[in-house]
Formats: C-alpha cells, sequence, structure tokens
C-alpha cells in the first residue's frame, strides 16, 4: 500500500504547476453547497427541501449541516453538533458578517445567501459550476486521499473530511417553532474532521474509519484564510 502510495502523490505531482489555460470547470470539480439549519428554526424546512433538490444535480455536493444555538426555544436538534455551529462562525468571521443564522446556505465556500431565496441560491450555483477552476487532483485510496499539487493559496489550505447520511430522514418535532411539523432532512452531515493542511504540493491523508456503513465520504480542501473551496471530492 505505501508503494502504490508513493506512487500515487508521484503522479499527481507530475502536472506542470500554473502552466495550463484556464479552463471550464471539469465534472470532476463539483459545486460544494453547505446548508446550515435547525429542527427548532420555521424556515428551516423549506430549506432543506431546496438542499435535497440541489442534491440531485450530479455536479452539487449538498451537505447539510445541523447547528444547535436555537436548542434554547425548546427543542433539541436531534442532527446538530457544536462543531457544525463553528463551522458556519468560521464562514461568518471570513465573510465579515454581523452574525450567524438559519437557514443559510453557503456555496463553494465564497458566497453565501439566505437559503428561503431558492431562485438566487439556485442561480448562484449555475453561476459557481460556469466558473474556470485550477485545482489540485484527488484520488482515495483505500483509508487515503491524495491532493496533488496547485497553486498554493495565501495563508494555505485547510484540509476537510465530512461524512453524511444521503438518506432522507423525517424528524416529528414536539416543541418549539415547529412542534407538531415532522421535519425531512437529506445528505445530513454526521462527521466533520479536520485531516491536515494542503500548501501547494503533493499531499496524502489517512482517513479515519467511518462511524457508520452507510455514510458517504466528502473531502474538501479551502482557504484557511477565506474558506474558499479550493476542490473537493466525493467517494
Amino acid at each position: 500500500m505505501r508503494r502504490i502510495a508513493l506512487a500515487l502523490l508521484l503522479l499527481l505531482a507530475a502536472a506542470p504547476l500554473g502552466a495550463a489555460p484556464a479552463r471550464a470547470r471539469p465534472s470532476a470539480a463539483p459545486v460544494v453547497v453547505e446548508l446550515f439549519t435547525a429542527q427548532g428554526c420555521s424556515d428551516c424546512p423549506e430549506a432543506n427541501q431546496l438542499l435535497m433538490r440541489l442534491a440531485d444535480q450530479p455536479n452539487v455536493i449538498a451537505l447539510t449541516y445541523a447547528v444547535d444555538y436555537w436548542d434554547y426555544l425548546g427543542w433539541k436538534d436531534t442532527f446538530a453538533r457544536p462543531e457544525f455551529a463553528a463551522r458556519q462562525r468560521a464562514y461568518r468571521k471570513a465573510m465579515k458578517l454581523r452574525d450567524v443564522y438559519t437557514p443559510q446556505i453557503v456555496v463553494d465556500g465564497k458566497r453565501q445567501l439566505t437559503a428561503v431565496e431558492a431562485d438566487e441560491v439556485e442561480a448562484a450555483v449555475r453561476e459557481e459550476a460556469r466558473r474556470d477552476v485550477y485545482q489540485p487532483d484527488m484520488q482515495f485510496m483505500g483509508d487515503r486521499v491524495a491532493v496533488g499539487s496547485g497553486r498554493a493559496v495565501r495563508g494555505g489550505a485547510a484540509v476537510w473530511l465530512v461524512r453524511y447520511d444521503a438518506h432522507v430522514q423525517d424528524v416529528e418535532v414536539r416543541r418549539g417553532e415547529n412542534r407538531g411539523q415532522t421535519v425531512r432532512h437529506g445528505n445530513v452531515v454526521r462527521e466533520l474532521v479536520r485531516l491536515g493542511s494542503w500548501r501547494g504540493r503533493p499531499a496524502m491523508f489517512r482517513l479515519p474509519r467511518a462511524a457508520g456503513p452507510d455514510l458517504r465520504t466528502v473531502v474538501i480542501v479551502q482557504s484557511e484564510r477565506t474558506g474558499a473551496v479550493i476542490a473537493a471530492a466525493r467517494r
């Protein structure tokens, strides 16, 4: 396995840096759409449905992060974890927003929108899908992922592992703003782990064992400073 991994890194390193002209985003470069939502938020069920529609598009990686800061309204979100709200706060800082809110959608780590504005969100995703990109190659190999060479970004880049449940899940909310409603969710994130840093040179990262057999794996490389997604791959 070590010999194969080394060979892959050498192959990924062979591509010339910055030599290729700008090109349209290839099918292997999906748009990452992240929804920050909560079962205790009255506007969020509609946003969840929007996220699931976007997830049906082949060039989109759609992720649902449940946050916990609305739990005080009377309903404890069954999918929320503190690290998800921390990710949203990191976007707030990078984008210089006044505060966090739900439902919020972040497109490729660069642009945030209110998720109740479906037309604007869908237009932003289409616009990002047409954008010219330069990205490092990414390959999964067993319990590792290789990130190839590419343009280093100022401040470095973080490599994140995201695991999500692709099944549609219904939760009956018994208290709070959505009391009596059954809230539907799709692509619910269950794990968020920082794997390390990428600085433009080929690197290999070990993937921890998944918490469950049905979780799908996504690896995202994004700017430490701005949060912009540099590359993403799904297995």
